[in-house]
């Protein structure tokens, strides 16, 4: 299953920015997604995840200001991200686990996105 991000780019602190991630393959059922991020200062760390029913989990540094969500029909999830901080660029990676459609039983896989730069200028 390959995840393919986009919506990275360059904003002003104080704006927004939306990332999506999409997840192509022979996908039998998707299970959790999220988004991570990594930045020299802090390492890697988790942004958000989303259960498939819905139930959304936050970063300390993040809630209240992102909100994730999710297209089960077409196996993407999304960052809304909104009142930016120079503390929030980083490289977002998204990720997403599941099992995917053999000729016998589903497999199980966990695959991370390429990652999409975010820079927030002060």
């Amino acid at each position: 299953v390959q995840l393919q991000a986009s919506g990275g780019g360059l904003v002003q602190a104080g704006g927004s920015l939306r990332l999506s991630c999409a997840a192509s393959g022979s996908i039998y059922s998707m299970n959790g997604m999220g988004w991570y991020r990594q930045s020299p200062e802090k390492g890697r760390e988790l942004v958000a995840t989303i259960t498939s029913g819905g139930t959304a989990n936050y970063g300390d540094s993040v809630k209240g200001r992102f909100t994730i969500s999710r297209d089960n029909d077409r196996n993407t999830v999304h960052l809304q991200m909104n009142v930016l901080k120079s503390e929030d660029t980083a490289v977002y990676f998204c990720n997403a686990e599941g099992y995917t459609r053999t000729k016998g039983w589903p497999k199980y896989f966990a695959s991370w996105g390429q990652g999409t730069e975010v820079t927030v200028s002060s």
